[in-house]
C-alpha cells in the first residue's frame, strides 16, 4: 500500500516537528494529536513510517529482538549471540478502537491450550509495534483500561502480562501517536500526562494554501506512483536527517544552564509531577540533534515547552487548552543564555521553517481523499484567532442581562401567541463544584464506564457462559471437562479438553449512561434568577460524566417550542461553549420540552442501543404556550410513563400559594418528585441521587 508521502503534506509544521522529535528521540512518549476532522491526522501519521530507518531483528523472533542487545527475558529467548538475523523494515501497527484487551497485550494460544495441553503465549499489538510505531485513530473514544495499558508499556518500554496461567514480560519500546477529535470527548488528564507531547491542529484559511492541498491530494489520487517518486528524494534526504539525528541525540549536552531553565519552566506553569521536565529536557535535546546543535540553546527549549506543557498545566474542564507564550518568553528570559562561540547557530535560511526544510508548502493534506485541507494556522494567524476569540468573550461578559418577567409576566397576561418582542435574558453560570454520581437502578449491559452496574468486558468475574468471545475462565473450562472424563478417558495421564469446553469470564463492573436534562427556560423560570443555578448544576454534571466517561445532553425550552442546546456529548468545551450563551425568557412549552427530549432519547437508542438514560426535567410545571398546553403536556406525559425509563422531576414552583402541577408531572411520567423551595445548584444534583435511592426502594417493593 502506498502512503501519502510525508514530505508532501502542507501547512502543518507543528505536527511535522513534533511527530519527527519523538522519532528522534522514542524516550519521549509518543503524540498526542487534537484536531478537527478533515486535518490530515491520520494522512502525516502514517506517512512518517517510511522515515524510519529498517532495522536488524533475531531470526524466527517473534518479538522482535534487536541481535545486538537481545532482551534477556524474551519469551522466544535466550538468543545465542550467533544467532542469525534478518533485515525488518520500521512497522506502524494501528489499533482498532473496538480491539480487545486479549489482542492489545497478548493472550493464552487457544490453538495449543486445547491442542496439545501447552500453555503458550500469543503476542499481541505490542510485540507487533516494538520498535516501530503505534497509531491508535480516535484514542478518546478507546476504552479506558486499553489506554492505561498502552501508556504503562510506552511509558515502561515492556510489556508484561500476568492472566489466565502466562506469566510473560517482554520489550515494548515504541512511538506511541494517537489523534482524537476533541468535540467527540476529552482524555482523562491521568491519560493526557503520559503522551510526551501534544498538538493542536486545525484546517488552514489561506486560500492558496487549501487550492494546494486539494491540487496535490488530487495528483496523488490519480497516480499514487508517480506522485511519491516526485517526493522520492525529499523523502530520503528527510530520512537521512533523521537517522543523523537519532544517532547525535544521545551526545546532546544538557547544560546546567538548560536544565534549570527547563525547571523554571515547568515551575513557572505550575504542571503537577516530574514527566514534564524529564520530557521537556528530552524533547529538547532532540530538537538540537536535529537542528545539528550539540547543545541545548533557547530555541531548544522553547521548542520542547510549547509541545509539552500545554496539557500538563493546570487548568479547569472548562478553560481552553493551549498555553501562554508570553509567559514562557518571560521565563525563558529571566536568566540569559550564556554564550557558547563553538555552537552553530540556528539556520537563518527562511526556508527552513518546517522538518523538511521545505517551507510553508512542506505541510499535510487532507485526511482522506473526501477531507479537507489540513495544518494549523501559522502564528500570526492563532494569535489572531485568540484576540478575536478574547474581545468576543468581553463583548459577551459585558452584554447586559435585561431583567426577565416575574412568573406570570409573558405567560398569563399575554395572548395565545407569541408576542413580537419577548424580554431575553443570558444568565451566567457559577463555578462548578462536585456533584455526587447518579446511579441507575438494574444491571445494564451497556459500555464500561464508571457510573452504573453492569455487566461489562472489565470488572471482577461473576460467572461462566459459553462461547468464544470474552477471556477465557479456566476453572470453568476445566470443570467441563472433568465432566466427561469418564467417556472420553485421557491421553498420557492428560485431561481432554475439547472446543466444547470452552468457557467463558461473564464480569460485572461498571456502565456509562446518558443523562439528559430537559430544562425549562422560560421566563418564569428567569425572574429570580434561577437560571445561573440550573446552568452551574448542567456544568457541574457534566464535569462529573467526563470524569465518569458518561454522556450528557441539554434540552431547553422557551416561547413556543423547544430545542436541543447540547445533543449528547461527553466534550467538556463544546457543553461549555453551548451552556454559555443559553437564552431564557418568554413562555412555557412544556409538551415540546418533553417531545423533544423524548426524540434525542429515541435516536441515542438508535446509536447506542445499550446506553442506559436518565431524564432530568427540571420545571415548575406550568404550560402556557397555548390554549391547551396543560393537556397536552399531561398527554406527553403519560406516554412518557409507558416507556419504562427512568425520571426526575425537579420541582421549581415557589411562592406561598402553590398549584402543584409539577408533582403532578411526575406521577404521570412515573418519575420522582423532588419538590424544592428554591432552584439551588447543589441542591438539584442532590436531588437526583436521592431520586435514584427513592427510584430503587420502589423497585424493591
Amino acid at each position: 500500500m502506498t502512503h501519502y508521502p510525508f514530505t508532501a503534506v502542507v501547512g502543518s509544521d507543528d505536527l511535522s516537528l513534533a511527530l519527527i522529535l519523538t522519532t528522534v528521540s522514542p524516550g519521549i512518549g509518543g503524540v498526542l494529536v487534537r484536531g478537527e476532522k478533515g486535518t490530515a491526522k491520520s494522512t502525516i501519521v502514517r506517512g512518517l513510517v517510511e522515515l524510519l530507518p529498517a532495522h536488524d531483528v533475531v531470526e524466527g523472533c517473534r518479538f522482535g529482538c534487536d541481535p545486538a542487545r537481545p532482551d534477556p527475558t524474551c519469551p522466544d529467548g535466550p538468543h545465542a549471540p550467533e544467532s542469525a538475523t534478518t533485515e525488518h523494515p520500521a512497522r506502524l501497527v494501528e489499533l482498532p478502537v473496538g480491539a480487545t484487551e486479549d489482542r492489545v497485550i497478548g493472550s493464552l494460544d487457544l490453538g495449543k491450550a486445547l491442542g496439545s495441553g501447552e500453555a503458550a503465549f500469543q503476542p499481541g499489538l505490542l510485540a507487533d509495534a516494538h520498535r516501530g510505531i503505534l497509531y491508535v485513530d480516535e484514542v478518546n473514544l478507546l476504552h479506558d483500561h486499553l489506554v492505561d495499558l498502552l501508556l504503562d508499556a510506552a511509558a515502561m518500554g515492556r510489556n508484561t502480562v500476568e492472566r489466565d496461567g502466562v506469566s510473560v514480560s517482554h520489550a515494548a519500546r515504541l512511538v506511541l501517536v494517537g489523534t482524537m477529535n476533541p468535540e467527540e470527548g476529552e482524555l482523562r488528564p491521568q491519560l493526557l500526562d503520559r503522551f510526551g507531547l501534544t498538538v493542536e491542529v486545525a484546517a488552514s484559511r489561506d486560500p492558496q494554501l487549501r487550492a494546494e492541498v486539494v491540487r496535490r491530494r488530487l495528483a496523488f489520487d490519480a497516480d499514487p506512483v508517480a506522485f511519491s517518486d516526485a517526493y522520492a528524494a525529499a523523502q530520503r534526504d528527510l530520512a537521512d536527517r533523521v537517522a543523523s539525528a537519532r544517532s547525535a541525540v544521545e551526545s546532546v549536552e544538557l547544560s546546567d544552564w538548560a536544565l534549570s531553565t527547563i525547571a523554571r519552566v515547568c515551575a513557572g506553569f505550575e504542571v503537577d509531577g516530574m514527566r514534564a521536565d524529564i520530557v521537556t529536557a528530552r524533547a529538547a535535546m532532540a530538537h538540537a540533534a536535529w537542528h545539528g546543535r550539540t547543545s541545548v540553546a533557547r530555541e531548544d527549549v522553547r521548542a520542547a515547552a510549547i509541545f509539552a506543557l500545554p496539557h500538563r498545566r493546570r487548568r479547569n474542564p472548562f478553560d481552553a487548552p493551549g498555553l501562554d507564550e508570553d509567559l514562557l518568553e518571560r521565563l525563558l528570559d529571566e536568566v540569559p543564555e550564556p554564550t557558547d562561540p563553538t555552537d552553530p547557530s540556528e539556520p537563518t535560511d527562511p526556508s527552513d521553517k518546517g522538518p523538511q526544510g521545505k517551507g510553508p508548502s512542506d505541510g499535510p493534506d487532507k485526511d482522506g481523499p473526501d477531507g479537507g485541507p489540513s495544518g494549523g494556522p501559522d502564528k500570526n494567524s492563532r494569535n489572531e484567532s485568540q484576540q478575536n476569540d478574547s474581545q468576543q468573550d468581553a463583548d459577551l461578559s459585558e452584554t447586559p442581562t435585561p431583567e426577565a418577567p416575574e412568573p406570570g409576566d409573558g405567560d398569563s397576561t399575554s395572548s395565545p401567541d407569541e408576542p413580537a418582542a419577548v424580554p431575553v435574558g443570558v444568565a451566567a453560570a457559577g463555578a462548578p463544584f462536585r456533584a455526587r454520581a447518579l446511579t441507575l437502578t438494574g444491571l445494564g449491559t451497556g459500555e464500561a464506564g464508571r457510573r452504573s452496574r453492569a455487566l461489562t468486558s472489565t470488572g471482577h468475574t461473576i460467572g461462566a457462559t459459553t462461547g468464544t468471545r470474552g477471556r477465557v475462565h479456566l476453572l470453568a473450562t476445566i470443570t467441563e471437562a472433568a465432566r466427561h472424563r469418564g467417556t472420553r478417558g485421557t491421553a498420557y495421564g492428560r485431561l481432554s479438553i475439547q472446543p466444547a469446553d470452552l468457557r467463558t469470564a461473564v464480569t460485572q463492573g461498571q456502565e456509562s449512561n446518558l443523562v439528559l436534562l430537559a430544562v425549562d427556560a422560560s421566563g418564569s423560570m428567569g425572574a429570580r434568577k434561577r437560571m445561573e443555578e440550573v446552568k452551574t448544576a448542567v456544568l457541574s454534571l457534566l464535569l462529573d460524566a467526563y470524569q465518569r466517561r458518561d454522556r450528557v445532553g441539554l434540552v431547553t425550552f422557551r416561547g413556543t417550542g423547544a430545542e436541543v442546546a447540547l445533543h449528547p456529548t461527553s466534550s467538556v468545551d463544546a457543553a461549555a461553549r453551548s451552556l454559555a450563551t443559553l437564552p431564557h425568557g418568554g413562555r412555557t412549552p412544556l409538551a415540546e420540552g418533553l417531545l423533544t427530549a423524548t426524540k434525542v432519547l429515541a435516536i441515542e437508542k438508535l446509536r447506542d442501543p445499550k446506553r442506559r438514560p436518565l431524564l432530568v426535567v427540571v420545571t415548575d410545571g406550568r404550560a402556557t404556550s397555548g390554549s391547551d398546553a396543560l393537556e397536552r403536556a399531561r398527554a406527553v406525559a403519560d406516554a412518557w410513563g409507558r416507556t419504562g425509563h427512568q425520571a426526575v422531576v425537579i420541582d421549581c414552583e415557589t411562592g406561598r400559594f402553590r398549584l402543584g402541577l409539577a408533582a403532578e408531572l411526575a406521577s404521570r411520567m412515573g418519575a420522582t418528585h423532588v419538590p424544592l423551595g428554591e432552584v439551588a445548584a447543589g441542591a438539584i444534583v442532590e436531588s437526583v441521587t436521592t431520586a435514584r435511592d427513592v427510584w430503587r426502594s420502589r423497585k424493591v417493593a
